[in-house]
């Protein structure tokens, strides 16, 4: 069985370490602990590692945030993978930093690179694990709060929740979205 993970972020050293670029520090991550590499392919950089049985694809769109529907359709289609077998991680402004939510399907909640994904692929039933990011920014200052990194506090803690979200995604792959949902939501 293949799955497809895709952590949303924006290419470039200027969004490395914000909040908006989760996505890509989870991926990251996991690919270090996995002890594989990042290729360049069409549309983002993507790996591949097994793990119980299952064939697992990571994709980090270089399409920039509000674009990644074009390497998300195109990578589903390219690896014939059923958009039930494509999990999106991106940052939510809604849930508290460091609390995920792992659902089945859903809307995009006014995130612009969600919306771009529901656009090219044909809808909101694909899974996706939410990262909380906080919302302590001024009304207006959204983008500049998502754009922005951690602070010291959130740093501190950060490799923690990340292993956490990876837990969840490998969860995802190996048991199941129910699984998934029902280990690491709240």
């Amino acid at each position: 069985m293949k799955h497809l993970i895709v952590g949303l972020g924006n290419p470039g050293v200027e969004y490395e370490l914000t909040r908006h670029n989760i996505g890509f520090l989870i991926l990251d991550r996991l690919a270090d602990l996995k002890k594989i590499k990042f290729e360049n392919g069409k549309y983002g950089f993507w790996a591949l590692f097994k793990d119980r049985g299952r064939s697992i694809y990571l994709l980090k769109p270089t399409t920039f945030m509000n674009l990644s529907g074009h390497a998300v359709n195109y990578w589903i289609k390219y690896l014939k993978i059923s958009k039930q077998n494509t999990l999106v991680i991106t940052d939510d402004l809604a849930l508290p930093y460091g609390k995920l939510r792992v659902k089945p399907k859903g809307s995009a909640g006014g995130h612009n690179g969600l919306k771009n994904i529901e656009e090219l692929i044909g809808g909101q039933d694909y899974p996706r694990l939410r990262f909380g990011v906080g919302n302590d920014f001024s009304r207006g200052t959204q983008i500049n709060y998502v754009l922005s990194s951690f602070n010291k506090t959130e740093t501190k803690m950060l490799t923690l929740k990340i292993d956490f979200a990876i837990d969840s995604l490998l969860t995802f792959c190996t048991q199941g979205i129910e699984n998934a949902m029902n280990q690491f939501n709240g």
